[in-house]
């Protein structure tokens, strides 16, 4: 009985350490893909931040023309939703976390009479709403760890479509947005229209000031810059929601790793446990044996 309790816990500390260097790989490989998505993060950071002046400079050099095509909607009957997370998981909560926000805003705005019109990126979104019975509209796969613009492109025609054609009000994100190493936040935010521009980070109040003028007019060129935004947008959550992907995935690779290491212990102490109780066993027969003969050897 022992020895065969021996065997089998033998075979789980070598499956336990099989696993160990799969997570302790994929948690390496993450690592990696971090530094790649950060770097192509930031590369992208000076387009966002010229499209948000040229927002910004419209809206101030025409208050009234811009008002048409910025802020909040003041009626909503209709509203298109993009989730985007991963292809895969193993991630931690990186996945969930959207997808629950996302299950909440369409649960809400379906509570208000508004009409929802649900598009995702990543596979997890699309067999997580269909589980639940929600209809995905458009399902896009395969571009969630290493966007390009071109998919941020396509995505973002797509999702402005409706708003285009008249047929929605508001366009709605939700997505991670990557802080630092130790903080990622699920964020939904407005993209079309577009949001009322806010003074930009590290441009000072004389920086930009003087007289602009926009040819064509400041109306035609909200119209014209409302789709490139929000390429701009979806390609910065796409790339932030990649580098969050890669975090989550390589905290949790690390976290199994430490309790595979934790379970072999375990098992290890376990399984000398067994083996100190079967040669304590052994012992005990040969001694009893050996007894049992000396007192058959004194009856005779």
């Amino acid at each position: 009985m022992a020895g065969g309790e021996e065997r089998v816990l033998r075979r789980r500390i070598r499956s336990v350490q099989s696993t160990k260097k799969i997570t302790k790989a994929m948690e390496l490989i993450a690592a990696s893909q971090i530094v790649r998505s950060l770097n192509r993060t930031t590369a992208n950071r000076p387009y966002r931040l010229g499209m948000a002046r040229l927002v910004l400079e419209a809206a101030k050099g025409d208050p009234a023309a811009a008002a048409k095509l910025l802020g909040e909607p003041e009626e909503r009957h209709n509203v298109v939703v993009l989730a985007i997370v991963a292809d895969r998981g193993l991630s931690g909560p990186y996945n969930s976390s959207v997808l629950r926000a996302t299950e909440r805003l369409v649960t809400k705005l379906r509570g208000q009479g508004i009409g929802v019109r649900l598009f995702t990126v990543g596979k997890k979104a699309q067999s997580y709403f269909r589980f639940r019975g929600q209809e995905v509209e458009r399902a896009f796969t395969g571009i969630s760890e290493r966007p390009l613009f071109a998919d941020a492109r396509a995505v973002a025609n797509v999702v402005s479509a409706p708003f285009v054609a008249g047929d929605a009000e508001q366009l709605l994100l939700v997505s991670t947005r990557y802080r630092s190493a130790g903080s990622q936040v699920v964020e939904t935010r407005q993209l079309l229209p577009l949001p009322e521009p806010e003074p930009l980070e590290g441009v000072g109040e004389d920086q930009g000031a003087g007289f602009t003028e926009f040819e064509p007019d400041v109306e035609t060129l909200l119209a014209e810059l409302g789709p490139k935004a929000v390429e701009s947008e979806v390609f910065t959550a796409l790339l932030e929601g990649a580098a969050s992907f890669f975090t989550a995935q390589q905290r949790a690779m690390a976290a199994a790793s430490d309790n595979a290491d934790e379970l072999v212990r375990s098992l290890t102490r376990v399984m000398n446990r067994a083996r100190q109780d079967a040669i304590t066993t052994e012992i005990m027969e040969i001694v009893g044996g050996a007894e049992a003969l000396r007192h058959s050897k004194g009856a005779r």
